[in-house]
């Protein structure tokens, strides 16, 4: 571990070899481990949504299924398109929250200016690990943002650790991460130093029917859909909403 190579990068170029080098380890987590609770709860969209598309479906169902068939083509672009699409069909923007897409961080939910949830869209059509290694430095970019501005707007202590809840969006096939970053952590990341601990990244793919095609085909299988939607309903309590404190980036 002494020996790999840590270099500063912009967290769109990190790749394995980087998480590596800063022992930080993805390990998948069942249901229970990952959301707190063992049973998947049922969505809360329309029926439509969960059925084929219909020439009978209103003009705001026929737009969620344009975005989801551009997003297939997984152009960046629609794929940013298909996540804000979702994420606001689910209720992820509240009264004091919103989605934004930017440069440094992609997208991002935020609220009163703190990060409460960190998307990365697939930028490298073939590479499935590239994504994840882009959500979790940015996940650590997210947390450095949050105790920067706690500390400095709010006048409280730094922070010393957060679990930043996370999203990978390649194609129409989201898997969701929970990356838990240390003060520790950003300090070695920024002197180029290997941590003494490991930082563990829990996972969480969606139990779907057939594992090996649901990168190619994500969301547009009805059963896949309706899986996906109760993940991102169980999601949802582990985005800290009460306080100011955690506002995730999609980024």
């Amino acid at each position: 571990m002494a020996n790999l190579i840590r270099s500063p990068k912009s967290g769109s170029d990190w790749t394995q070899h980087d998480l590596e080098a800063f022992r930080i380890t993805v390990r998948n987590a069942d249901a229970a481990t990952f959301f707190n609770h063992p049973d998947l709860p049922p969505p809360s969209v329309p029926e439509a949504i969960l059925d084929d598309p219909s020439p009978n479906n209103n003009a705001e169902h026929r737009r969620f299924f344009r975005y989801l068939e551009a997003a297939m083509q997984e152009e960046e672009s629609a794929v940013d398109d298909f996540s804000i699409a979702l994420l606001r069909l689910l209720n992820y923007e509240g009264e004091n929250t919103m989605i934004r897409q930017r440069k440094e961080m992609s997208l991002s939910w935020v609220g009163r200016n703190y990060c409460y949830l960190v998307v990365q869209e697939n930028k490298r059509v073939g590479s499935p690990d590239d994504p994840e290694a882009q959500l979790i430095a940015e996940s650590i970019a997210a947390f450095h943002l949050n105790a920067i501005r706690r500390r400095y707007e709010s006048n409280l202590p730094l922070l010393e650790r957060q679990v930043i809840p996370g999203i990978t969006m390649v194609g129409t096939s989201p898997i969701f991460y929970r990356t838990t970053v240390t003060r520790s952590l950003l300090n070695n990341l920024s002197s180029l130093q290997c941590p003494s601990e490991e930082t563990i990244v829990l996972r969480f793919v969606p139990p779907v029917a057939n594992p090996r095609l649901y990168s190619r085909v994500g969301m547009t299988i009805v059963e896949n859909r309706r899986i996906v939607l109760q993940c991102f309903e169980a999601f949802k309590p582990l985005l800290v909403r009460s306080r100011p404190l955690f506002r995730l980036a999609p980024c």
